[in-house]
């Protein structure tokens, strides 16, 4: 059975379909899901909105759904592979997980848990919810924890410093590089130490300013 629903899969609707998705990624990175129309994402495909239903049967909130999952995966493994190549140590896996996602479009996890995930079924938003923790802030939060286990950092609230990490790496996309004159990877790395080593920070200092 398996092997017979495999061959009936169509290459040219597999196509179609991944065209669309492609398309209603951009858009809805850009826009957010209440901005973004069936037409939106059909007329640079030079497709009627209508003909989207084919393929996403329950419309903009299905169609919504898989881009985000899909989407979620992709960073997730290329994450993945980023600590990875990081090496050993903490700094290095983390300044490659700040090198992947500012080669990347902007998660922007508050405007998809503040608005976004609210126009789907719950159950298709906790999914979402789950697989960004579970591929993104979790996988940050072990990589810390594992170098904590290790003696290499201290005690520390490692899944408070995985949400602080990506969030101000996120922060960074709306930095105008042409004016601050310097590259988005190596303000990422900047905040990375900034976080490991501290600002040097003194209360005498403070009194005197």
């Amino acid at each position: 059975m398996a092997s017979r629903a495999k061959l009936s899969v169509n290459p040219r609707a597999e196509e179609s379909r991944s065209r669309i998705l492609d398309s209603a990624e951009g858009l809805f990175a850009h826009r957010g899901f209440d901005s973004v129309t069936l037409r939106d994402i059909a007329a640079p495909l030079g497709l009627r909105h209508a003909s989207l239903y084919y393929h996403f049967p329950a419309g903009k909130e299905e169609l919504f759904a898989e881009v985000m999952e899909r989407n979620i995966r992709r960073h997730g493994a290329g994450l993945a592979a980023a600590i990875e190549a990081g090496g050993t140590r903490l700094r290095g896996k983390l300044r490659g997980a700040a090198g992947w996602f500012l080669s990347q479009a902007p998660i922007d996890l508050i405007r998809m848990a503040e608005s976004d995930l609210k126009a789907l079924d719950p159950k298709a938003a906790r999914k979402l919810m789950e697989l960004v923790y579970e591929l993104i802030l979790g996988r940050l939060q072990r990589t810390i924890e594992d170098s904590r286990a290790s003696g290499e950092v201290g005690p520390c609230d490692a899944g408070l410093l995985a949400g602080g990490i990506l969030g101000m790496v996120e922060s960074l996309h709306s930095v105008p590089v042409a004016i601050v004159g310097r590259e988005r990877y190596a303000m990422g790395c900047e905040l990375i130490d900034v976080i490991l080593k501290g600002i040097d920070y003194e209360e005498d200092r403070d009194a005197g300013g």
